[in-house]
């Protein structure tokens, strides 16, 4: 294989999700895969592509404007369309307390810090609010070092209802409400699009243990901005160098490589491997994924979503291997996540930084070494080749109440209190 970080520098570009250039990425790992292949004589070894369609957008026009002024912004794809003048509501944090006594909104468009909960986007709708803008970065940045772009509006909200949303840099967020501004035009018009994405996928087969299987992934696709170098070319970079050593020196499990693509847009590539290979689950004992690494300064993290014992596990591995790591406990957001949604214990192999920032424009090649990539790598082979060659898995399969509790709120499946409701009176009703 290329040095590592030859390789990072190659797929350092832009790599949207369904976009040409991911599908460039995709080659280029794909090429990767069948070069090691070739040059570890693995002629039983090929690259595949898994193709699922993406839900996406064409956006024709987006536009914010304040007495002939134009504001920078982007929109929410799939948040439908709107051409009218609106006014403007501020409604700071938009809890409940905040939304009492506003009453109808339609006409109005609102501004809001943030959109992550659902509770909010669900009191837009009730009150029939026309649109609404979101705040993005801090008052000193422009428009560029904001890093602008556009994101989809998730299903779990368009299920609730359809409003137009967009992005607007917070430096003219401020200027808004400061010189309080009563008006606003607001345009976006836009079609839904599903365009194809793809994973990467390779099979190491096992030597005497090859009905049992441990998956292995990593993202290759990035955010609009920046060049993904960190996330994540590195992590891309770091499995293609675990599938040569593992081509080299097979272990006793089948190992699964799955290159997704699509990872920012939701997990859709890890979600559609869950889906069409829906057969191996049963049969795949163990998860490691792979989402930044190689900083020069920072930390590394280990994230574990499995039972107590995989806890254990991972925290005394690093105490026998010497390997420095901090630990978060959970579920993890990113490929990982649907396979820990299926049972499947994972582990998380990263390494943070405080000097970068990722889905930005700073994220760039200046934070990473070479050096740095193969201490990471070379504790991943350590540790997936002892887990992969184990007489019996150190962890069973199987997630922990709390954990199941997490992974129905992070996929969006919590119960709404009428649907709580509703199953207790059916409850009554059997009765």
């Amino acid at each position: 294989m290329k040095e590592l970080m030859e390789f990072v520098k190659a797929l350092s570009f832009v790599r949207t999700g369904g976009s040409a250039e991911e599908k460039k990425a995709a080659e280029l790992v794909m090429g990767e895969v069948n070069r090691i292949a070739e040059e570890t004589g693995r002629e039983d070894i090929r690259g595949e592509y898994m193709t699922f369609q993406i839900p996406d957008a064409k956006v024709n026009t987006c536009a914010v404007q304040v007495s002939g002024r134009e504001i920078p912004c982007v929109p929410f794809l799939r948040s439908g369309n709107i051409d009218r003048e609106c006014d403007l509501v501020y409604l700071d944090e938009a809890s409940d307390i905040d939304f009492a006594g506003v009453g109808d909104l339609e006409g109005k468009v609102v501004l809001l810090n943030k959109l992550t909960d659902k509770e909010v986007y669900k009191r837009l709708v009730e009150h029939k609010a026309s649109a609404f803008l979101v705040m993005q970065g801090k008052y000193y940045l422009s428009e560029k070092e904001v890093s602008l772009y556009a994101r989809r509006l998730r299903e779990h909200f368009t299920k609730i209802g359809m409003i137009p949303g967009f992005v607007i840099p917070a430096a003219d967020a401020l200027w808004m409400i400061q010189e309080e501004v009563e008006k606003i035009h607001l345009t976006l018009e836009q079609e839904e699009t599903e365009p194809e994405s793809q994973n990467v996928l390779a099979v190491i087969e096992g030597t005497d243990l090859k009905e049992e299987s441990i998956v292995l992934t990593a993202h290759y696709d990035s955010v609009p901005v920046g060049t993904g170098s960190w996330d994540n070319a590195t992590g891309t970079t770091a499995l293609l160098a675990i599938f040569r050593h593992f081509a080299a020196h097979p272990a006793r499990r089948t190992l699964r490589f799955v290159w997704c693509g699509s990872e920012e847009l939701g997990l859709l590539g890890s979600k559609a491997y869950v889906e069409q290979k829906e057969e191996l689950l049963e049969k795949i004992g163990f998860c490691f994924n792979f989402d930044m690494c190689g900083t020069v300064l920072g930390a590394n993290k280990i994230i574990v979503t499995g039972e107590k014992e995989l806890q254990t596990f991972a925290e005394q591995y690093c105490k026998i291997t010497g390997y420095s790591a901090q630990f978060g406990y959970g579920v993890h957001s990113s490929d990982s996540a649907p396979f820990c949604d299926k049972g499947i214990p994972a582990l998380g192999l990263s390494r943070e930084t405080s000097t970068a920032v990722i889905h930005t424009i700073h994220d760039l090649l200046p934070a990473l070494s070479e050096k740095a990539m193969g201490r990471n790598v070379e504790f991943a082979v350590r540790m997936i080749g002892d887990v992969a060659n184990a007489a019996v898995l150190p962890v069973k399969k199987g997630m922990p109440e709390d954990t199941r509790k997490e992974l129905d709120k992070y996929f969006h499946r919590e119960e709404t209190d009428k649907e709580k409701s509703d199953k207790k009176e059916d409850g009554k009703t059997e009765k």
